[in-house]
């Protein structure tokens, strides 16, 4: 599983998952730093990346399109820094690799993980 780190995120965080043995990429690091949630989603689904986020914007897409890929980390804990956010991506990982595997959507809060198969259906 790889995963796409977005903007807003700490770049040195997708280094960090890289040393723990998991294929990660920062935005940044492709020059997608300005790209358009669409954009990242479409290269998320290109590359079978999992995307990583803190924007809500990811949810409401693939559920207005109803897409099976790609599966999103929505992390909803302010200010975590790198080395934070790699052990939280571990453990996420571990929980619900599979899940993300075949398609689904995390939200990750402070006190619990919320796990959606993908699609998405919009009210």
């Amino acid at each position: 599983m790889k995963l796409l780190l977005d903007q807003g995120l700490p770049r040195t965080a997708a280094s960090l998952l890289r040393q723990a043995g998991i294929d990660a990429v920062h935005v940044g690091e492709i020059g997608f730093s300005s790209a358009s949630d669409a954009e990242i989603l479409d290269r998320g689904r290109e590359e079978g990346c999992v995307i990583v986020t803190l924007d809500a914007d990811f949810h409401a897409l693939l559920a207005l399109s109803r897409a099976m890929a790609p599966s999103v980390i929505r992390i909803r804990i302010e200010g975590l820094r790198a080395a934070a956010l790699t052990s939280l991506l571990q453990v996420v990982l571990r929980l619900w690799g599979e899940e993300l595997e075949r398609g689904a959507v995390a939200t990750v809060q402070e006190e619990r993980i919320r796990i959606r198969r993908l699609p998405l259906l919009s009210d």
